[in-house]
C-alpha cells in the first residue's frame, strides 16, 4: 500500500510537473476555439496565443487533413476573460529568433462575439518569416552589386590622393578654425565700436534733419528766379562779347586792331635795333 501510494503521488507530481514545464494551467478555466490555417508552419503544441500583444492561450491540438482536402484546423484554449469580437482572425507569425506564435486579430464588432467551440478563419497574409523568405531572391541578386561596389570602395579608399585630400581638408579645417578667430575677433572690436559709430550716424542725421529744415524754409523759387536772371545778364554780355557793335566786341573781335599792335610792335622793333646801332642820332651829348 506504501508503494502503491508513493507511486499515485509521483505519477500525480509527475503530470502537475509536466503541465507547469509547458506552460499549461491545469486548473485553468478555458474556452476552446478551432482556428483553419492553410499553412502552420512552425506552430507546435503549447505554441502561445496572443491578443492586442498579451498571452490570452494556447495551442491544444493539431489536426492536420492527410488528403488536402481540408485546411489545417488548430485548437486553441483562451481564457473566458477574452471576448473575441465576431469577424475576428488569426494568424500564424515568426521572429526572427524562430519563435512562433498565434496572434488573434480582433475586430471592432462591440455587439456579436464569436462563441466557444467555434471556427475563427486564419488569415492569407504571411507573416514576418514568410516576408523575409520572399525578400531572399532579392538580396541574393543584389550581393554581387554588393560585392563590385565594396571592390570599387576599397580601390578608392586606397588610393593615396584620398588620404593626400584629408590631410588637405584637415589643413584647410585648421586655416577656417583660425579664420574664423580672426572672425570672431573682428566682430568683437566691431561691437565695441558700433555704440560710437551709432552715436555718430545720429549727430549725422540730426544735422542732416537740421540743414533739410533750413533748405525747406528756403523760398527755392525766388533763388530759381534769381539764378536764371543771372544767367540771362551773362549771357547777354557773351552775345555783345561776341558781336562787333560794342567797344569790348570790337576789341575781341576786329583783326584790324591786331594788325596795328603788330605793326606797332614791328616798328617799335627796329627803332630799338636803331637805336642801339646808331644812338648819336637820337642822344647829343655837348660839354658847353
Amino acid at each position: 500500500m506504501k508503494i502503491a501510494l508513493v507511486a499515485i503521488a509521483g505519477l500525480i507530481i509527475l503530470f502537475f510537473g509536466l503541465n507547469f514545464l509547458k506552460g499549461l494551467k491545469v486548473f485553468a478555466d478555458n474556452d476552446i476555439y478551432y482556428v483553419s490555417f492553410k499553412n502552420v508552419e512552425g506552430v507546435e503544441k503549447n505554441t502561445p496565443v496572443y491578443a492586442d500583444g498579451v498571452k490570452v492561450g494556447s495551442v491544444n491540438g493539431i489536426a492536420y487533413d492527410y488528403e488536402h482536402k481540408k485546411p489545417t484546423v488548430l485548437t486553441i484554449a483562451v481564457t473566458k476573460a477574452m471576448r473575441i469580437p465576431l469577424g475576428s482572425q488569426a494568424e500564424v507569425a515568426s521572429d526572427l529568433m524562430g519563435n512562433t506564435e498565434v496572434k488573434i486579430l480582433l475586430s471592432n464588432n462591440m455587439r456579436e462575439r464569436v462563441l466557444p467551440m467555434d471556427t475563427i478563419h486564419g488569415s492569407e497574409e504571411d507573416g514576418t518569416m514568410a516576408k523575409l523568405k520572399a525578400m531572399v531572391p532579392a538580396v541574393e541578386a543584389m550581393v554581387p552589386k554588393l560585392d563590385s561596389i565594396l571592390v570599387a570602395l576599397n580601390v578608392v579608399l586606397s588610393d593615396p590622393a584620398l588620404r593626400n585630400s584629408l590631410h588637405n581638408v584637415e589643413r584647410i579645417t585648421s586655416d577656417l578654425t583660425t579664420t574664423t578667430n580672426h572672425v570672431n575677433t573682428l566682430m568683437s572690436q566691431l561691437n565695441h565700436r558700433v555704440p560710437s559709430m551709432l552715436d555718430k550716424a545720429d549727430v549725422l542725421l540730426s544735422n542732416a534733419e537740421t540743414v533739410s529744415g533750413q533748405m525747406a524754409q528756403l523760398d527755392l523759387q525766388q533763388t530759381m528766379d534769381r539764378v536764371n536772371n543771372t544767367l540771362a545778364g551773362v549771357q547777354h554780355t557773351v552775345d555783345k562779347l561776341n558781336s562787333t557793335d560794342g567797344t569790348v566786341g570790337k576789341l575781341l573781335n576786329d583783326p584790324t586792331l591786331y594788325d596795328n599792335l603788330n605793326a606797332t610792335m614791328l616798328h617799335a622793333d627796329s627803332l630799338v635795333i636803331d637805336l642801339k646801332a646808331h644812338p648819336k642820332r637820337y642822344v647829343h651829348f655837348s660839354i658847353w
